[in-house]
């Protein structure tokens, strides 16, 4: 029987997942913990006094059980590329709520062809509800309001405490030999890595690369707009070597190079330190233009990226066991508007 407040969090004991059920028992929240490592898992049941359930990612009858008594998923197993998937298709099977906090735009590609499904089976089914993409794509649909008719948009995000977590960057690795994607007259388009521009985040000024990011996906769906930029604050050396791997995309394209990069990584923290995760913030700018050459630009500052993530991840889930959702392939501004961020505490807009 589905209990309508029960959240499953897959990959619980993940940097990110740990973040989302603190909150989510800091809310007081009905939750299960999942994920494929049951050392982890018991521990993090013991801490956290919440039950859980060893099952593979890859598993569907196993998910099926998994999510069979939930309203809503938080699936933080990345890379989303390898599970999303079976994941969304365990919740057509048992009509639980698909929620993630990917950023890998090949994964909203994906699950944007299953919004037929989603409608079927009466759930929504939400990518991207962490940093990637609920601030960026509110500021999209906000200056696509501030400009109905604009045909180019630019975003760009950039961090006060420069850190990623271990999933970040296995995820990272995973696109790594396969150059830069652009949203061109409304279709993906590969380009050449490299490309920067100087951008004002109000805060500062820095150099940003552009990237392969989610808002090339989401935000053409959000918005109707056909040619889309992504930006990410980067320094001399990145911007250098994303010039360089042009040239090596056939070596980092090998997957024992992946592997390798993979174990170094297991060998760093997890992530950045709570003293540092909590000091962050967050910075973005957006500008769309019209046809006619018409500009609008806004800016957006948010708390610290893995913070953001776990306050929006779980107020989408609050959101969806309180029935306001809507079934179908949903990014997070087609389903609650552009001003869902300014709901996260930290957040603040600004239109210039």
């Amino acid at each position: 029987m589905k209990n309508s407040r029960l959240i499953v969090v897959y990959g619980s004991y993940g940097y990110t997942g740990k973040l989302i059920v603190d909150l989510c028992r800091e809310k007081k929240l009905q939750v299960i913990l999942a994920g494929r490592n049951a050392d982890a898992l018991s521990a993090q049941g013991m801490e956290s006094g919440y039950p859980y359930q060893v099952v593979d990612s890859g598993d569907l009858e196993a998910l099926k059980k998994l999510l069979e008594p939930a309203a809503v998923v938080i699936h933080c197993g990345g890379p989303f590329k390898h599970t999303a998937r079976t994941m969304a298709e365990a919740c057509f099977a048992t009509q639980t709520h698909y929620t993630d906090i990917t950023g890998e735009y090949q994964v909203f590609e994906q699950l944007a062809g299953m919004d037929e499904q989603a409608r079927k089976s009466g759930i929504t089914l939400m990518p991207g509800t962490g940093f990637d993409v609920v601030p960026s794509d509110c500021l999209a649909a906000h200056l696509k309001s501030r400009l109905p008719s604009a045909t180019h948009l630019q975003l760009a995000f950039a961090s006060s405490a420069a850190g990623m977590s271990r999933g970040t960057k296995k995820t990272s690795v995973e696109g790594l030999g396969y150059g830069g994607v652009i949203r061109k007259e409304g279709k993906l388009t590969s380009v050449p890595l490299g490309h920067a521009m100087n951008i004002d985040f109000g805060a500062f000024r820095m150099n940003a690369l552009c990237i392969p990011w989610g808002d090339i996906s989401t935000a053409w769906r959000s918005t109707g707009i056909p040619n889309i930029e992504v930006f990410m604050g980067a320094t001399d050396s990145m911007i250098r070597n994303a010039r360089l791997s042009n040239y090596l995309g056939w070596l980092l394209r090998m997957r024992w190079v992946k592997n390798y990069m993979m174990k170094q990584i297991d060998r760093r923290p997890p992530g950045p330190s709570e003293e540092r995760r909590e000091k962050g913030k967050s910075f973005l700018w957006g500008k769309v233009t019209g046809p006619n050459g018409e500009e609008r630009t806004s800016r957006l500052v948010t708390a610290s990226g893995y913070t953001l993530t776990a306050r929006t991840a779980v107020l989408i889930a609050e959101k969806i066991i309180s029935g306001n959702f809507k079934p179908g392939y949903q990014t997070p501004s087609m389903a609650y508007g552009p001003d869902l961020i300014l709901e996260v505490e930290g957040s603040k807009r600004s239109d210039l």
